[in-house]
């Protein structure tokens, strides 16, 4: 079932009630505010530097700088409460004279007490419950607790105990059921035997771990360094249990017994360095030894630190402090990698006196290499080491039993106490503690009761730190006594401060055994974070996030806890003096000192509340109630208006410009808005550069951010959300400030405008966040596991990649946001869970990530889950309109995945109206812009950036297109079911009559294509849908669609367009058309130009034009088609020859080019007769070489009366075609080439021959007379001589002969053209003058004479 809320969130999970339709996030905003937080985070990780940095410096390699103060407000350390030891561990001792030791192993809760042979383990935090072992019978002297070696033991023993008696070394399991975080259930612990145990000869203490499971000790009397060996089962060369002298070589190591006592001092102190894989050892000549775990049984050598009170001496010439006698090194501490990241300080020796020497990697700086022996500086991953720093203890200490005073009471002009001790010097200290930068130490007390005096230091942030302090020298103040050196103090350099600390004395009960810090819970993910890590001193960056550092000292009247002040403390503590007494100066004094930045975020803090507020949140040391914290109301109203009144207001700086008269400028932030982003990105630092998910121990992903740690700060937020809610004026000017006035100088509004503006943002970024971590806690609620592994492949990629941040600030937060929204939506729809129901719960939790969009796209989901799941038709129709109108409205968050999905369901329940007009309304929201479109219209041109919108305006057409397939597929294959809505046909007439009613163009021109590849082009022609022509229209031009559109024209009744698309086809040089299609095209054109009608548009003269070009196109093309079909039989000739003849069919060439490349070069001399016919071109120089060349080869070596004949033969088949042309057929020329050839072969050519030729080629008989006739009378040669004129008169006797037997023939044109007048007039002259020898052409004249005379008709 749908889940409301997971079982521990039903308070601390609820994000703020906010709107039910959260604008979309202004992600510029957002991201602007980001940054500032990201400063901040920058400004902390550089606030205080690192203990490295205060102590490497070449200049001074000692200090002795403290903060020794007599008022109460500014002791570092307290006393939170004491645990007594149970009662019923003094039931054990039985006698006086018993053997007792105790120690802390604060990692599971525990103290160790022994009572000679009997082990007691109490748990502290429960107060009473103990546990027992009594199995083993020798007095306990020292107990460990140690990680064990991996895969020895069962899975549940995650620690041993090491229990040392002077005669062995015995091993127990140990298990731990850790509650889950939040819980109130304590750790549960039990015993395990293991079977392991060794005799001694020696006693061993100071036992320690190594992280893979190691156990290193030292002897108590013979100083030697052992190891506990210990194995899972005895083999050939090793027991299951062994000790391991490392002090000697040889077998000797291997049988301790053996061994020789050593020449050199013993070890007394062991310590354990996990992160950098080594341990130290400390003799009681104070030499300290560097040893790395290498290989089985086996350590390494690294270094030995030796001559140290000669080192410290050079360093410290002639203190005190540092004297044989005093120099006696009680306690080794490795001071961790993030408190030194940059100078590589690692470990802090302390004597029995408070000196503490630091060492650091050897630097050319330092100069004492004499102390360095037996190391290599080439052994791998090892930086030789060496004193760096002699820390002086403090001179000027109150003694603990000097009272303290308020400071409000010293401020207000009281005179500062007189102790009643002198300055409490320190030299017995036994104990020490250390943990990021403070140290805790413990000697005897000077008095008779038995009790300890505790040595607490602490940094001082206010003089090592960069906390914006105003630079000025103040007057001291009574109740702050000057720091005190014994010994001058080397001037520092600029750059780094001296190392100064609050220093303070308290007194306990009873005698110090052990000292420990108190494990704190993570509250941070364990997640390697991107942000910039602040040192561990520096708890003015943790102070918000983090529980406050506590001691445990162990002495024999109980458990003493012990905390650490913080700034946070010392604030709230003067806020409540001055409620108490008025005086405000401690409330100043505390600004100047932190700063006002810093001041101003501690007061926001104390003002709203904080989960790290109040001590008592934290009574147990392993718990936190998780609850706000929140001071009294008149403390919050003394904070609020602090915030104010020390937050001060923005400026303006201005910075002119170089080379123009105009200045630009900054805002400089007031106080409050610096505090407040202050202490929101503290707030966030813990999840803010966190990855969201991470491999988790089965290698599913989790989430990256423990659970605690999104709860814990979304209270915090929560709690600041609400107080400036509530208190809206803090960010405004006051109504008598005169920046705020009417007539405030423009700077100043500037900055004020600035300030809101960063200030509005932030408190967007605040809300957002609070909201990204209920949403981050919902999808933990849902199985982040189960939700990612449903997302595609790339939105898990997307998702493992993102931070905290990115999911707050980013587009890609967003859309992973959406998609996890998504699944979240589709498995509780799956479970039949209203959306109502979901919806409300995403947007009461995080309302910004479920928008009113998401909202309308899940209800319009489950309106389609309900149709499909009702069987009333109008209830199905009614639920599916719906869901259109919604998934219109939500369309701003659809994707494609999203529109395909929904018009599949479309189709499946057969609904077209949604298949159709969902994708097309979709393709209107993804090219907003109309980018898309502009690329269409500008016809695709290639590389450019619009394209992507076209492409998506694509998928949305092809979805569409896709469900008319769908609807088609299922309308053809269904039987006749008759014309109800749930008919095939009906649905597929219905989704077809949707698309064509659409008024998207590239839509249509879409589905044309598709229709046309579907071979339905006629029934297209016959709808002529709108668009239609556009599309066929449009580039790239194709011959189908040219084909349609002047098809369309023509049914159109537009036969002149049909004309010009058939032209625009017939030229195409794209298309590959062949020149047959060409000239059909054309002569298609020809025809529909022809059938244009006179009136129509009024366009009659052009279309007159156009028919005349279209007609000599036409004839253009028919002599081309000729000349091509002459010219194949050519096409495998040379491959110049092929490639000429093949382009002479791709395309149309005019009259010009068609002689000029084709007719001439391939000398096609009735070609260029076609040519100079088609063109009506005239010129005789040009067509009597023609004609001289037919001649010449048809008579070329043939004798004349085959000549003659082929002569016929050509002449005719040419005078048919091109006479009476005489661009091609020059009549008179011809016959003058024909008598030539007559009067050339007289004897061979019959008389009449070439008058004969030429009536063949159709020439009339009265123009060949009158040709004849000229030539009869010309006398220009060969006319001039008298054969070859009684040659032509024979001529034309045959030609009237035959004119005169044509003439008589019946129904013959002849007889109409025969003039006898004329014949007769000439045939007397022709007698006249011929040759008495030619009876033939005599008795033929006289035929004529007699047939004119007698019979002829006179015209």
């Amino acid at each position: 079932m749908f889940k409301t809320a997971g079982p521990s969130s039903v308070v601390s999970r609820n994000a703020i009630p906010g709107s039910k339709s959260p604008a979309a996030p202004d992600l510029p905003a957002l991201q602007s505010a980001s940054r500032v937080l990201q400063d901040q985070i920058s400004k902390d990780a550089q606030l205080v530097p690192d203990v490295g940095d205060l102590l490497t410096n070449p200049q001074m390699p000692f200090s002795s700088s403290y903060s020794v103060f007599n008022d109460n407000q500014h002791v570092p350390f307290a006393k939170r409460r004491i645990a007594h030891i149970p009662d019923a561990v003094f039931y054990h001792y039985d006698s006086a004279n018993v053997t007792s030791h105790m120690g802390l192993m604060p990692e599971i809760d525990r103290v160790w007490i022994t009572i000679d042979h009997k082990l007691f383990l109490w748990d502290y935090v429960e107060g009473q419950e103990l546990h027992s072992f009594v199995d083993q019978p020798d007095v306990i002297s020292h107990v460990a607790l140690v990680k064990p070696k991996p895969n020895i033991f069962i899975d549940e023993i995650v620690y041993l105990l090491v229990i040392c008696t002077p005669v062995s070394v015995l091993l127990l399991g140990l298990s731990v059921s850790t509650p889950p975080p939040g819980s109130r259930s304590l750790k549960d612990i039990k015993l395990y035997a293991t079977d392991m145990s060794i005799t001694t000869e020696v006693e061993m203490t100071s036992v320690i771990g190594t992280k893979n499971g190691r156990i290193f000790m030292c002897g108590a009397h013979d100083g030697n360094l052992y190891e506990l060996h210990y194995q899972e089962k005895e083999g050939w060369f090793g027991k299951k249990v062994q000790l391991v002298n490392h002090s000697v070589s040889g077998m000797q190591s291997l049988f301790p017994m053996l061994a020789t006592p050593r020449s050199e001092d013993n070890f007394k102190l062991l310590v354990s360095d996990p992160s950098r894989d080594c341990f130290y050892a400390l003799s009681s000549r104070n030499t300290i030894s560097i040893y790395r775990p290498n290989g089985e049984k086996s350590v390494q050598q690294l270094q030995t630190l030796s001559s140290l009170y000669n080192i410290a001496q050079q360093k410290v010439p002639g203190h005190p402090a540092i004297t044989p006698s005093s120099f006696q090194i009680v306690s080794l501490h490795v001071i961790e990698k993030n408190e030194a990241p940059r100078s590589g300080v690692q470990l802090m020796a302390t004597t029995v006196n408070g000196v503490r020497l630091y060492f650091g990697p050897s630097s050319a700086g330092y100069g004492y290499s004499f102390n360095v022996m037996n190391s290599s500086s080439s052994i791998p991953g090892h930086r030789p080491l060496q004193l760096v720093h002699v820390r002086l203890p403090p001179v000027n200490l109150l003694h603990p039993d000097d009272g303290l005073f308020t400071a409000s009471a010293l401020a207000s002009g009281q005179p500062p106490p007189q102790p009643a001790y002198p300055p409490y010097v320190v030299s017995r200290i036994e104990n020490v503690c250390y943990t990021s930068g403070l140290t805790i130490a413990a000697e005897p007390g000077d008095g008779m009761d038995g009790n300890d005096f505790i040595l607490c230091m602490a940094p001082d942030l206010t003089k090592i730190g960069e906390l914006g302090q105003v630079k000025e020298i103040q007057p001291q103040q009574p109740p702050r006594p000057p720091m005190q050196s014994y010994y001058p103090v080397t001037t520092p350099g600029p750059s780094r401060p001296p190392l100064t600390e609050y220093a303070t004395m308290i007194e306990i009960s009873g005698r110090t055994w052990a000292i420990a810090p108190i494990p704190r819970t993570p509250y941070h993910s364990s997640t390697p974070s991107e942000s910039p890590v602040p040192v561990a001193a520096n708890e003015l960056a943790v102070q918000f996030c983090e529980p406050p550092t506590q001691f445990m000292i162990l002495t024999n009247a109980g458990l003493v806890y012990l905390w650490k002040r913080r700034a946070l403390d010392y604030l709230r503590a003067v806020i409540e003096d001055f409620h108490a007494d008025g005086n405000p100066q401690p409330i100043l004094d505390f600004r100047d000192s932190f700063g006002r930045d810093q001041t101003c975020a501690m007061l926001l803090a104390l003002a709203s509340g904080n989960t790290f507020l109040d001590i008592d949140n934290f009574a147990s040391p392993t718990l936190s109630t998780g609850k706000i914290a929140n001071v009294s109301s008149e403390i919050a109203a003394v904070a609020k208006q602090a915030f104010y009144d020390f937050g001060e207001r923005p400026m303006w700086a201005e910075r002119a410009t170089l080379g123009t008269s105009e200045n630009a400028g900054s805002a400089i932030f007031s106080g409050r808005r610096e505090g407040f982003a202050f202490y929101f990105a503290r707030l966030v630092r813990p999840l803010w550069k966190v990855k969201l998910v991470q491999t988790g121990a089965l290698g599913l992903a989790e989430c990256g951010i423990p659970e605690e740690t999104l709860v814990t700060t979304q209270k915090n937020l929560h709690a600041l959300k609400e107080f400036l809610d509530k208190n809206p004026h803090l960010f405004h000017s006051a109504p008598g400030d005169k920046a705020g006035a009417r007539g405030a100088a423009a700077s100043e509004q500037e900055a004020w405008k600035a300030e809101q503006s960063s200030v509005s943002q932030l408190q967007a970024l605040l809300a957002r966040t609070i909201e990204a971590i209920s949403f981050l806690l919902l999808l933990v609620d849902y199985k982040l596991a189960d939700l990612i592994a449903q997302c595609d492949p790339e939105t898990q990629k997307m998702i493992t990649s993102l931070t905290f941040e990115g999911l707050v600030v980013t587009s890609e937060g967003i859309t992973a946001a959406r998609a996890l929204v998504n699944v979240v939506i589709d498995q509780q729809i799956g479970q039949q869970i209203s959306v109502d129901t979901i919806s409300e719960v995403l947007q009461e939790r995080c309302g910004s990530f479920c928008s009113t969009d998401d909202v309308l796209f899940y209800k319009a989901k489950e309106n389609v889950r309900k149709a499909a799941e009702t069987v009333n038709l109008a209830e199905k129709q009614n639920w599916l309109n719906e869901s259109l109108r919604l998934f219109i409205k939500a369309g701003a968050i659809l994707t494609l995945e999203k529109l395909r999905e929904i018009c599949g369901e479309y189709q499946q329940l057969r609904y077209p109206k949604g298949a159709v007009e969902l994708p097309l309304h979709y393709a209107q929201v993804v090219d907003a812009e109309r980018l898309g479109q502009e690329y269409w219209y500008a016809g695709c041109p290639a590389s450019d950036r619009r394209s992507e919108f076209w492409e998506r305006r694509k998928q949305c057409y092809d979805l569409v297109l896709d469900s008319l397939t769908v609807f088609e597929e299922r309308a053809g294959a269904a039987p006749e079911q008759g014309d109800g809505p749930e008919d095939p046909e009906t649905i597929r007439s219905h989704a077809f009559a949707l698309a064509f009613a659409s008024n998207d163009e590239m839509f249509h021109s879409t589905m044309y294509e598709w229709l046309l590849g579907k071979g339905v082009a006629d029934e297209l022609l016959e709808m002529r849908p709108p668009y239609l022509e556009a599309h066929l229209r449009r580039e790239p031009i194709t011959v189908q669609k040219y084909q349609l559109l002047w098809q369309f024209y023509v049914k159109n009744g537009q036969p002149l367009r049909a004309a010009e698309v058939l032209a625009a086809l017939a030229d195409s040089l794209q298309l590959g058309l062949t020149l047959e299609e060409r000239l059909e095209y054309l002569t298609l054109a020809v025809g529909n130009a022809k059938s244009h009608p006179i009136s129509a548009e009024g366009r009659h003269e052009t279309a007159i034009a156009f028919l005349a070009e279209l007609e000599d196109k036409l004839e253009v093309a028919q002599v081309q088609l000729e000349m091509y079909h002459t010219l194949v039989p050519h096409i495998k000739d040379a491959e110049e020859v092929r490639e000429r003849i093949q382009l002479l069919g791709r395309r149309l060439f005019t009259m010009t080019e068609l002689f000029e490349l084709y007719a001439a070069p391939f000398d096609l001399r009735e070609m260029q007769l076609l040519i100079l016919h088609v063109s009506d071109h005239r010129d005789e120089h040009l067509v009597r070489p023609i004609w001289n060349r037919i001649f010449a080869d048809t008579t070329a070596g043939v004798d004349p009366k085959e000549g003659a004949d082929q002569l016929i033969s050509k002449v005719v088949s040419l005078g048919h075609r091109f006479y009476p042309s005489e661009s091609a057929f020059p009549l008179q020329y011809i016959a003058s080439l024909l008598v030539r050839f007559e009067l050339a072969n007289k004897g061979v050519i019959p008389y009449g021959w070439a008058p004969r030729v030429l009536v063949q080629c159709g020439v009339p008989y009265g123009e060949i007379w009158d040709i004849f006739n000229e030539m009869y009378e010309s006398q220009v040669p060969p006319f001039n001589d008298q054969s070859n004129v009684q040659a032509i008169s024979s001529d034309i006797a045959v030609l009237l002969t035959d004119w005169m037997q044509e003439a008589q023939r019946p129904l013959s044109s002849a007889a109409r053209e025969f003039p006898v007048d004329r014949i007769d007039g000439a045939v007397g002259l022709y007698l006249s003058e011929l040759d008495p020898n030619r009876t033939e052409t005599k008795a033929a004249y006289e035929a004529l004479r007699r047939y004119v005379r007698t019979g002829g008709k006179v015209w």
